[in-house]
């Protein structure tokens, strides 16, 4: 079981990062609150990532975390009935850990069903599945984050990286480049970019 990498980071493409460890890349996939705490490539500041190990019939996907709270989120999640990975970090996209845990208690399904991939059948399910889980969460301190480099080529603008980062996230094509439009005058990276599509999407 793989539950921690340090290396150097060698690139970023929501939702999409390699990391090498020892000279073997690793390929995860990551919320956007990690890629927030990450620094832009290149730089030979090592990365310490926590991280899931998602074993299948057909593939073992790795997923990484900038704090141990995200990751036992993650891994809760993914015990509720109808919550997959794809669906598990989109809910660690839109929402902080804190977020998440104000919802539980406040039962509040509006903002939750704004999550893509949550209906409000899944949104009543996590409801009652999470309200005994939340507090042990809340409990737990933040991990070993992290910092590092990245890998060059005829880079895809800021905008296509928010694009992209959004239709993997679960929205639809139109929507995600509607948001990204709405929001680019605000200028930034790809990560600021994003940032601001999904607070758009959330309170269009």
């Amino acid at each position: 079981m793989i539950g921690h990498l340090r290396g150097r980071l060698t690139r970023k493409q929501p939702p999409f990062l390699w990391l090498e460890v020892g000279g073997v890349g690793y390929e995860l996939e990551a919320p956007m609150t990690t890629f927030y705490a990450l620094p832009e490539p290149p730089s030979e500041q090592p990365v310490a990532l926590f991280v899931h190990l998602l074993v299948r019939e057909d593939a073992h996907l790795l997923f990484g975390f900038s704090d141990l709270p995200q990751r036992e989120l993650f891994r809760s999640l993914l015990r509720i009935n109808g919550v997959g990975p794809r669906v598990a970090l989109a809910i660690l996209s839109t929402l902080s850990a804190d977020q998440f845990i104000t919802c539980i208690h406040r039962e509040d399904i509006l903002t939750l069903t704004k999550v893509p991939g949550i209906g409000k059948k899944t949104a009543q399910r996590m409801l009652l599945d999470m309200r005994d889980r939340v507090d042990a969460l809340a409990r737990q301190t933040g991990g070993d984050p992290a910092a590092q480099p990245g890998d060059a080529r005829a880079a895809p603008t800021p905008a296509q990286d928010a694009i992209s980062a959004l239709l993997a996230l679960g929205y639809k094509a139109a929507d995600a480049n509607k948001a990204v439009r709405a929001v680019q005058d605000k200028g930034g990276a790809s990560e600021q970019l994003i940032r601001h599509a999904l607070q758009y999407l959330s309170h269009p």
